[in-house]
């Protein structure tokens, strides 16, 4: 099993073991598709209902009855099992795109290694660390991004006129 973070335990709801989740994804309603999540060292919370209540997500964990073994929980990373997910064609975890060598589609030039992701609403912008210490930015659309290999690493962009200009 691969374990993936997805969120975070801030705080509990009310009385009855209820607790918020902030969610590390696009929605927040991709953390009711799981029935059990997991905590850094393997160990299982099973999901009774869960719900998106304003702005976060609440969880009712199995055992987890009421304020006081709610609060245990309380700064809990949640994660999921990585290997029971499928992503939809041309979407990738992110955990996947970091370290990532970018490549020339055309010439095989390395632009150097993706250090971080940036969603902005209309597309994600891959922050590219070239080997001359520069950092490069490049728009998660597919005039630019030609090729994902996940088991290699490996990117191939073709930039657009300019994009790496200084």
């Amino acid at each position: 099993m691969t374990l993936l973070e997805t969120g975070k335990i801030v705080t509990t709801h009310g009385v009855r073991g209820e607790v918020r989740a902030e969610a590390w994804s696009n929605a927040l309603e991709d953390l009711l598709d799981y029935p059990v999540f997991y905590r850094a060292d393997g160990s299982s919370l099973v999901v009774e209902r869960s719900r998106v209540h304003r702005g976060a997500v609440n969880l009712k964990f199995k055992g987890y009855d009421d304020i006081d073994s709610a609060m245990t929980l309380i700064g809990t990373v949640l994660h999921i099992d990585k290997d029971a997910v499928s992503l939809p064609e041309g979407t990738y975890f992110i955990q996947d795109l970091l370290g990532m060598r970018v490549l020339d589609s055309d010439t095989g030039e390395c632009y150097g290694v993706i250090v971080q992701v940036q969603p902005t609403g209309a597309n994600d912008v891959y922050h590219i660390k070239a080997p001359d210490g520069r950092l490069l930015l490049a728009p998660a659309i597919p005039q630019v991004v030609r090729e994902v290999d996940v088991a290699s690493k490996t990117m191939k962009i073709t930039p657009m006129e300019g994009l790496f200009d200084l």
